[in-house]
Protein backbone atom coordinates (compact mmCIF):
# COMPACT_ATOMS: atom_id res chain seq x y z
CA UNK A 1 0.00 0.00 0.00
CA UNK A 2 0.81 3.84 -1.08
CA UNK A 3 1.82 5.41 1.95
CA UNK A 4 1.35 9.51 1.90
CA UNK A 5 4.88 10.83 2.29
CA UNK A 6 5.30 13.76 5.11
CA UNK A 7 3.74 17.06 4.77
CA UNK A 8 7.82 18.18 4.62
CA UNK A 9 8.90 16.20 1.70
CA UNK A 10 5.57 16.56 -0.52
CA UNK A 11 7.37 18.51 -3.68
CA UNK A 12 5.38 22.33 -2.96
CA UNK A 13 4.70 24.71 -5.49
CA UNK A 14 7.44 27.26 -6.52
CA UNK A 15 5.06 29.90 -4.65
CA UNK A 16 4.62 28.30 -1.56
CA UNK A 17 8.16 27.74 -1.22
CA UNK A 18 10.05 29.60 1.61
CA UNK A 19 10.86 32.98 -0.65
CA UNK A 20 13.92 33.76 1.30
CA UNK A 21 18.02 33.23 2.36
CA UNK A 22 19.93 33.49 5.64
CA UNK A 23 23.42 34.94 6.07
CA UNK A 24 25.05 34.45 9.68
CA UNK A 25 25.50 37.18 11.33
CA UNK A 26 27.80 38.11 15.17
CA UNK A 27 26.49 37.73 17.91
CA UNK A 28 25.86 40.55 20.54
CA UNK A 29 28.76 39.19 22.93
CA UNK A 30 30.77 38.77 19.71
CA UNK A 31 30.35 42.43 18.16
CA UNK A 32 30.71 44.00 21.60
CA UNK A 33 34.10 42.21 22.22
CA UNK A 34 35.17 42.57 19.12
CA UNK A 35 34.39 47.02 19.60
CA UNK A 36 33.78 47.30 23.41
CA UNK A 37 32.81 49.82 25.17
CA UNK A 38 35.26 51.17 28.16
CA UNK A 39 34.55 52.12 31.66
CA UNK A 40 34.62 55.96 30.96
CA UNK A 41 32.55 55.79 28.02
CA UNK A 42 29.97 53.87 29.86
CA UNK A 43 30.15 56.28 32.80
CA UNK A 44 29.96 59.14 30.22
CA UNK A 45 26.49 57.53 28.65
CA UNK A 46 24.86 56.74 31.81
CA UNK A 47 25.72 60.70 33.01
CA UNK A 48 24.21 62.07 29.63
CA UNK A 49 21.02 59.81 29.83
CA UNK A 50 20.46 61.29 33.27
CA UNK A 51 20.83 64.86 31.92
CA UNK A 52 18.47 64.45 29.44
CA UNK A 53 15.52 62.74 32.10
CA UNK A 54 16.17 66.03 34.35
CA UNK A 55 15.17 68.24 31.14
CA UNK A 56 12.56 66.33 30.02
CA UNK A 57 11.21 66.21 33.98
CA UNK A 58 11.02 69.67 34.70
CA UNK A 59 14.75 69.14 36.64
CA UNK A 60 16.95 71.23 34.60
CA UNK A 61 15.91 74.07 32.40
CA UNK A 62 18.16 73.71 29.95
CA UNK A 63 16.41 73.00 26.35
CA UNK A 64 17.19 69.67 24.78
CA UNK A 65 18.23 69.81 20.86
CA UNK A 66 18.69 66.64 19.06
CA UNK A 67 20.26 67.28 15.97
CA UNK A 68 22.36 66.06 13.01
CA UNK A 69 21.97 64.57 9.84
CA UNK A 70 18.62 62.89 8.88
CA UNK A 71 20.36 59.35 8.10
CA UNK A 72 24.31 58.75 8.26
CA UNK A 73 25.44 57.44 4.95
CA UNK A 74 29.14 59.02 5.16
CA UNK A 75 31.11 57.83 8.62
CA UNK A 76 34.17 60.15 7.65
CA UNK A 77 31.63 63.34 7.27
CA UNK A 78 29.17 62.08 10.12
CA UNK A 79 32.71 62.63 12.40
CA UNK A 80 33.48 66.03 10.97
CA UNK A 81 30.13 66.91 11.76
CA UNK A 82 30.09 65.40 15.37
CA UNK A 83 33.37 68.04 15.81
CA UNK A 84 31.59 70.68 14.90
CA UNK A 85 28.55 69.94 16.64
CA UNK A 86 30.79 69.34 20.24
CA UNK A 87 32.53 73.03 19.78
CA UNK A 88 29.14 74.33 19.57
CA UNK A 89 27.49 72.25 22.43
CA UNK A 90 30.28 73.05 24.93
CA UNK A 91 29.81 76.68 24.11
CA UNK A 92 25.67 76.74 24.36
CA UNK A 93 25.75 74.73 27.28
CA UNK A 94 24.69 76.97 29.69
CA UNK A 95 21.00 77.22 27.37
CA UNK A 96 21.07 73.67 25.77
CA UNK A 97 21.59 70.32 25.65
CA UNK A 98 22.66 69.25 22.20
CA UNK A 99 22.59 65.60 21.20
CA UNK A 100 23.55 64.43 18.29
CA UNK A 101 21.46 62.63 15.49
CA UNK A 102 23.20 59.31 14.28
CA UNK A 103 20.55 57.44 12.46
CA UNK A 104 21.70 54.47 11.12
CA UNK A 105 18.21 52.85 10.48
CA UNK A 106 16.14 54.71 7.53
CA UNK A 107 12.03 53.86 7.44
CA UNK A 108 10.88 53.53 4.30
CA UNK A 109 7.26 54.42 3.05
CA UNK A 110 7.68 52.16 0.21
CA UNK A 111 11.07 50.62 -0.63
CA UNK A 112 14.57 52.35 -1.07
CA UNK A 113 18.31 52.87 1.39
CA UNK A 114 17.32 51.42 4.89
CA UNK A 115 20.47 52.98 6.19
CA UNK A 116 24.00 52.32 6.99
CA UNK A 117 23.40 49.65 9.18
CA UNK A 118 21.74 47.42 6.56
CA UNK A 119 23.05 48.39 3.21
CA UNK A 120 26.61 50.65 4.12
CA UNK A 121 27.95 50.55 0.48
CA UNK A 122 24.65 51.64 -0.89
CA UNK A 123 24.31 48.66 -3.96
CA UNK A 124 21.10 47.65 -3.15
CA UNK A 125 22.84 44.06 -1.75
CA UNK A 126 22.45 44.31 1.65
CA UNK A 127 25.62 43.52 4.15
CA UNK A 128 24.55 43.35 7.82
CA UNK A 129 27.25 41.80 8.73
CA UNK A 130 29.75 44.54 7.54
CA UNK A 131 27.05 47.41 9.01
CA UNK A 132 27.00 46.42 11.99
CA UNK A 133 30.54 46.58 12.87
CA UNK A 134 30.69 49.85 10.93
CA UNK A 135 27.32 51.01 12.36
CA UNK A 136 28.73 50.30 16.02
CA UNK A 137 32.55 51.64 15.65
CA UNK A 138 30.97 55.07 14.12
CA UNK A 139 29.04 55.50 17.41
CA UNK A 140 31.99 54.16 19.53
CA UNK A 141 34.18 57.33 17.68
CA UNK A 142 30.93 59.77 18.00
CA UNK A 143 30.54 59.09 21.76
CA UNK A 144 34.84 59.26 22.53
CA UNK A 145 34.22 62.54 21.31
CA UNK A 146 31.49 63.47 23.81
CA UNK A 147 28.11 64.28 22.39
CA UNK A 148 25.28 62.49 23.61
CA UNK A 149 23.67 59.96 20.48
CA UNK A 150 20.49 59.42 19.63
CA UNK A 151 18.41 57.50 17.18
CA UNK A 152 15.78 55.84 16.06
CA UNK A 153 14.88 52.27 17.10
CA UNK A 154 13.56 50.61 14.14
CA UNK A 155 14.97 47.44 14.83
CA UNK A 156 14.66 45.77 18.20
CA UNK A 157 17.54 43.33 17.65
CA UNK A 158 19.82 46.58 16.70
CA UNK A 159 19.37 47.84 19.77
CA UNK A 160 20.75 45.20 21.54
CA UNK A 161 24.20 45.41 19.24
CA UNK A 162 24.13 49.31 19.64
CA UNK A 163 21.95 50.66 22.46
CA UNK A 164 24.68 50.51 24.71
CA UNK A 165 26.13 53.82 23.03
CA UNK A 166 22.64 55.80 22.69
CA UNK A 167 21.94 58.28 25.76
CA UNK A 168 18.25 59.23 23.43
CA UNK A 169 16.13 57.36 21.37
CA UNK A 170 13.29 58.05 18.79
CA UNK A 171 10.08 55.48 18.10
CA UNK A 172 9.54 57.01 14.40
CA UNK A 173 5.23 57.92 13.62
CA UNK A 174 4.99 54.51 11.63
CA UNK A 175 6.56 52.12 14.87
CA UNK A 176 4.80 54.03 17.31
CA UNK A 177 1.55 52.16 17.12
CA UNK A 178 3.64 48.65 17.27
CA UNK A 179 3.34 46.61 19.83
CA UNK A 180 7.37 45.13 19.34
CA UNK A 181 8.40 48.61 19.45
CA UNK A 182 6.32 48.93 22.71
CA UNK A 183 7.59 45.93 24.49
CA UNK A 184 11.40 47.16 23.00
CA UNK A 185 10.63 50.68 24.46
CA UNK A 186 9.70 49.33 28.09
CA UNK A 187 13.03 47.48 28.49
CA UNK A 188 15.61 50.39 27.24
CA UNK A 189 17.60 52.03 29.60
CA UNK A 190 17.38 55.39 27.92
CA UNK A 191 14.83 58.27 27.22
CA UNK A 192 12.93 57.33 24.79
CA UNK A 193 10.38 59.83 22.47
CA UNK A 194 7.54 58.38 20.55
CA UNK A 195 6.26 60.56 17.62
CA UNK A 196 2.65 61.04 16.70
CA UNK A 197 1.21 58.93 14.25
CA UNK A 198 1.64 59.76 10.61
CA UNK A 199 -1.83 61.39 10.79
CA UNK A 200 -0.75 64.07 12.90
CA UNK A 201 -2.67 62.30 15.60
CA UNK A 202 -1.02 61.88 19.33
CA UNK A 203 -3.44 59.31 20.41
CA UNK A 204 -1.23 56.64 19.26
CA UNK A 205 1.88 58.06 21.17
CA UNK A 206 -0.04 58.44 24.61
CA UNK A 207 -1.40 54.46 24.42
CA UNK A 208 3.03 53.63 22.96
CA UNK A 209 4.26 55.62 26.68
CA UNK A 210 1.18 54.04 28.72
CA UNK A 211 2.44 50.38 27.57
CA UNK A 212 6.16 51.39 27.40
CA UNK A 213 5.59 52.34 31.38
CA UNK A 214 4.07 49.33 32.31
CA UNK A 215 6.63 45.84 32.48
CA UNK A 216 6.10 43.32 29.61
CA UNK A 217 7.19 39.61 28.81
CA UNK A 218 8.18 39.15 24.92
CA UNK A 219 10.52 37.08 23.00
CA UNK A 220 13.68 37.73 22.19
CA UNK A 221 17.68 36.67 22.25
CA UNK A 222 20.15 36.41 24.63
CA UNK A 223 23.55 37.55 24.15
CA UNK A 224 25.16 34.92 22.83
CA UNK A 225 22.14 34.30 20.08
CA UNK A 226 20.04 32.02 22.12
CA UNK A 227 16.24 32.49 21.96
CA UNK A 228 14.88 33.42 25.37
CA UNK A 229 11.96 35.20 27.11
CA UNK A 230 12.80 39.24 27.66
CA UNK A 231 10.85 40.60 31.03
CA UNK A 232 10.80 44.40 31.38
CA UNK A 233 10.57 46.61 34.27
CA UNK A 234 8.99 49.15 32.09
CA UNK A 235 10.24 52.99 30.94
CA UNK A 236 9.36 55.79 33.12
CA UNK A 237 11.48 58.45 31.00
CA UNK A 238 8.63 58.25 27.43
CA UNK A 239 7.41 61.62 26.33
CA UNK A 240 5.76 62.99 22.82
CA UNK A 241 7.40 64.05 19.76
CA UNK A 242 5.30 66.39 18.19
CA UNK A 243 6.12 66.33 13.78
CA UNK A 244 2.95 67.14 12.13
CA UNK A 245 1.51 64.43 9.78
CA UNK A 246 -0.28 64.53 6.43
CA UNK A 247 -0.86 68.01 5.66
CA UNK A 248 -1.19 69.12 9.39
CA UNK A 249 1.26 70.82 11.47
CA UNK A 250 1.31 71.02 15.15
CA UNK A 251 4.12 73.12 16.21
CA UNK A 252 1.96 75.84 17.34
CA UNK A 253 1.23 76.98 21.12
CA UNK A 254 -2.54 75.52 20.32
CA UNK A 255 -0.99 72.47 19.41
CA UNK A 256 1.17 72.11 22.07
CA UNK A 257 -0.70 72.99 24.76
CA UNK A 258 -3.59 70.42 23.83
CA UNK A 259 -0.87 68.01 23.48
CA UNK A 260 0.12 68.86 26.97
CA UNK A 261 -3.82 68.75 28.14
CA UNK A 262 -4.29 65.31 26.68
CA UNK A 263 -0.71 63.71 27.85
CA UNK A 264 -1.86 65.21 31.38
CA UNK A 265 -5.44 63.95 31.39
CA UNK A 266 -3.58 60.07 30.18
CA UNK A 267 -1.84 60.56 33.39
CA UNK A 268 1.66 60.95 31.62
CA UNK A 269 4.38 63.80 31.95
CA UNK A 270 3.26 66.69 29.90
CA UNK A 271 6.54 67.14 28.16
CA UNK A 272 6.85 67.70 24.90
CA UNK A 273 9.97 67.67 21.72
CA UNK A 274 9.19 69.56 19.02
CA UNK A 275 10.26 68.23 15.10
CA UNK A 276 11.03 71.22 13.15
CA UNK A 277 11.44 68.63 10.07
CA UNK A 278 9.38 66.17 8.62
CA UNK A 279 5.35 66.98 8.52
CA UNK A 280 5.79 70.74 10.26
CA UNK A 281 8.35 71.45 7.84
CA UNK A 282 6.42 69.90 4.52
CA UNK A 283 10.25 68.61 4.28
CA UNK A 284 11.30 71.99 3.13
CA UNK A 285 14.73 72.43 5.21
CA UNK A 286 14.77 76.18 5.58
CA UNK A 287 11.56 76.14 7.17
CA UNK A 288 13.47 73.94 10.36
CA UNK A 289 14.37 77.88 11.24
CA UNK A 290 11.48 79.64 11.68
CA UNK A 291 10.04 77.14 13.49
CA UNK A 292 12.12 76.66 15.80
CA UNK A 293 12.32 80.25 16.54
CA UNK A 294 8.63 80.19 17.21
CA UNK A 295 8.61 77.56 19.22
CA UNK A 296 11.76 78.99 21.65
CA UNK A 297 9.51 82.44 21.20
CA UNK A 298 6.50 80.35 22.56
CA UNK A 299 9.02 78.64 25.63
CA UNK A 300 10.39 82.23 26.56
CA UNK A 301 6.45 83.26 26.89
CA UNK A 302 6.17 80.52 29.47
CA UNK A 303 4.88 77.39 28.30
CA UNK A 304 7.01 74.63 30.18
CA UNK A 305 6.07 71.88 28.53
CA UNK A 306 8.19 72.42 25.73
CA UNK A 307 11.08 70.44 26.65
CA UNK A 308 12.96 70.00 23.46
CA UNK A 309 13.74 70.18 19.76
CA UNK A 310 14.56 68.20 16.99
CA UNK A 311 16.52 69.48 13.75
CA UNK A 312 18.09 68.00 10.97
CA UNK A 313 21.05 69.25 9.73
CA UNK A 314 24.51 68.24 7.99
CA UNK A 315 27.61 69.86 6.72
CA UNK A 316 25.82 70.92 3.82
CA UNK A 317 22.06 72.20 3.00
CA UNK A 318 19.74 70.55 1.11
CA UNK A 319 19.98 66.74 -0.55
CA UNK A 320 21.11 64.45 -3.52
CA UNK A 321 20.19 61.69 -5.11
CA UNK A 322 22.43 58.71 -4.47
CA UNK A 323 24.88 58.53 -7.02
CA UNK A 324 28.25 57.86 -8.11
CA UNK A 325 29.53 61.87 -7.56
CA UNK A 326 28.06 62.67 -3.89
CA UNK A 327 28.49 66.14 -2.55
CA UNK A 328 30.72 65.50 0.96
CA UNK A 329 28.32 65.93 3.65
CA UNK A 330 25.23 66.66 1.64
CA UNK A 331 21.86 64.30 3.21
CA UNK A 332 20.96 61.67 0.49
CA UNK A 333 17.32 61.08 2.41
CA UNK A 334 15.35 64.13 3.65
CA UNK A 335 17.19 67.42 3.22
CA UNK A 336 18.64 69.21 6.09
CA UNK A 337 20.03 72.35 7.06
CA UNK A 338 23.61 73.34 6.39
CA UNK A 339 26.14 73.70 9.39
CA UNK A 340 26.32 77.53 8.79
CA UNK A 341 22.80 77.69 9.48
CA UNK A 342 22.23 75.37 12.13
CA UNK A 343 25.15 77.33 13.94
CA UNK A 344 23.58 80.12 13.31
CA UNK A 345 20.00 79.74 14.27
CA UNK A 346 21.21 77.73 17.22
CA UNK A 347 23.22 81.21 18.66
CA UNK A 348 20.47 82.96 17.68
CA UNK A 349 17.84 80.93 19.99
Amino acid sequence: MNMPLPAETRLQPESERPQRGETALPTVLELHQTLPIDDALCFQIREQRQDIRRILNGQDDRLLIVVGPCSVHDEVAALEYGEKLKALADSVSDRFLIVMRAYLEKPRTTVGWKGLLYDPERTGAGNLGEGLVRSRRLLLNLARIGLPLATEALSPLAMDYLGDLVSWTAIGARTTESQVHREMVSGLPMPTGFKNGTDGGIGVAINAMKSAAHSHHHMGLSASGAPVMITTNGNPDTHLVLRGGRGITNYDADSINAAAESLSAAGLSPSIMVDCSHDNARKVADRQVDIAREVVAERQAGNSHIRGLMLESFLEPGRQDDGEELLYGCSITDPCLGWEQTESLIRSL
